[in-house]
């Protein structure tokens, strides 16, 4: 039988860069090469497509470095013919001659954050008819966007976090935002949204520019994560913190005609929290210090907690037209009550990953599930 060919992208143009880089790194070394050989397509800082250069299977940060995709002399630049579609990948070579990549099955955007994860990709492989892993153009659009999640997820009534949503395009770069400040605190005691709180940028993700606030009414404090959440975008959100346990659902719609399904809830634990360790689970926590945390699933909640997860994590899913694959992170109050916090259409793939961790703990491998969703859509 013909191994399907699946062209695997990762690096990018966001902040999440390297991040993209290590799940990549999974995913190709987890892939079954008997039913599918792997075209390892690298994208730099720079936007630039590149094949060559280093594997992506030999990346790692043992030694502290963050991988990135290099185009360097070895690497050639990878050219698209639109209209060629699933023969459409081909490389430069020296002289200037394309040579052809031949049929690509299938493309597996290991991508996250703007450029990858927000719909940009994902309607240039519409346009070009090549079927792709993971949510669709209005899917990944929406929810690349926290802001538009919301609207999504509270037309449908699921309850989520409450906020104040902040526009810092005419902001005073020169005072670092203490004068705006003034009144964006203003509209949180208008709402009534209770401390700690976070500042985050609305379309960014693996927690790069979020800043948890704790000092009530401080507004130096505010414009501050304002400043640092405007780094990554210039729309910002500001949500009460909640009171609870940050559960993860993993959430699998291979196909458009399979009902998604969800993985058992998962929890990280930040293992050092007592002792001043990391107090929420940050950048470092997530890839860069595996032993700063770890994952439990079944997080250890009451049966029809779990069990209102799971139909919460497939209602939110739905509600914002989800296929693949997503992560739907929620919070969970002392008294039970869930609220999704956001959703992420392509989840981390590394070793300490959500992901993958709560699919195996629900009985899918991380090859069989990487199968599953390339199956899913190269039919």
């Amino acid at each position: 039988m013909r191994r399907k060919r699946v062209a695997v992208l990762y690096g990018g143009k966001a902040d999440e860069h390297s991040i993209s880089c290590l799940s990549a790194n999974g995913v190709l070394s987890a892939m079954d090469t008997e039913r599918f050989e792997p075209v390892p397509i690298g994208i730099t800082k720079a936007g630039e497509w590149v094949m060559g250069g280093t594997d992506p299977r030999d990346f790692n940060v043992a030694n502290g470095a963050m991988p990135t995709v290099d185009a360097g002399e070895d690497a050639k630049p990878v050219v698209l013919d639109m209209a060629r579609g699933n023969n459409g990948f081909f490389v430069r070579e020296a002289d200037g001659s394309l040579t052809s990549l031949g049929f690509i099955d299938v493309v597996f955007p290991v991508l996250h954050g703007p450029f990858g994860e927000d719909g940009t990709v994902q309607g240039l492989l519409e346009m070009m008819g090549v079927p792709y892993v993971g949510c669709g153009v209005f899917a990944s659009a929406a929810c690349m966007d926290k802001v538009f999640t919301k609207v999504l997820l509270r037309a449908e009534g699921i309850p989520v976090t409450p906020d104040v949503t902040v526009d810092t395009r005419d902001f005073n770069e020169v005072d670092k935002f203490v004068e705006d400040a003034k009144a964006v605190m203003d509209e949180i005691k208008r709402k009534k949204l209770t401390y700690p709180l976070f500042a985050k940028p609305s379309r960014a993700g693996s927690s790069f520019g979020v800043t948890k606030l704790e000092r009530k009414g401080d507004v130096d404090e505010l414009a501050a994560a304002l400043y640092e959440a405007s780094r990554h975008d210039w729309k910002v959100l500001v949500e009460q913190g909640v009171e609870g346990r940050e559960i993860e659902c993993a959430v699998l719609g291979p196909s458009a005609d399979e009902e998604p399904q969800s993985a058992q809830p998962g929890e990280i634990v930040l293992d050092h929290r007592a002792e001043g360790g990391d107090q929420f689970y940050d950048f470092d926590s997530k890839y860069t210090d595996a032993e700063a945390s770890h994952v439990e699933a079944p997080a250890h909640l009451p049966q029809e907690t779990l069990e209102a997860l799971r139909r919460i994590a497939v209602k939110a899913f739905k509600a914002v037209d989800g296929t693949g694959l997503s992560r739907v992170d929620t919070f969970v109050t002392p008294k039970g009550e869930i609220m999704v916090n956001e959703i992420n259409t392509m989840p981390g793939f590394t070793p300490i990953s959500m992901y993958p961790k709560a699919w195996e703990a629900s009985g899918i491998g991380y090859a069989d599930l990487i199968g599953k969703l390339i199956d899913g859509v190269a039919r």
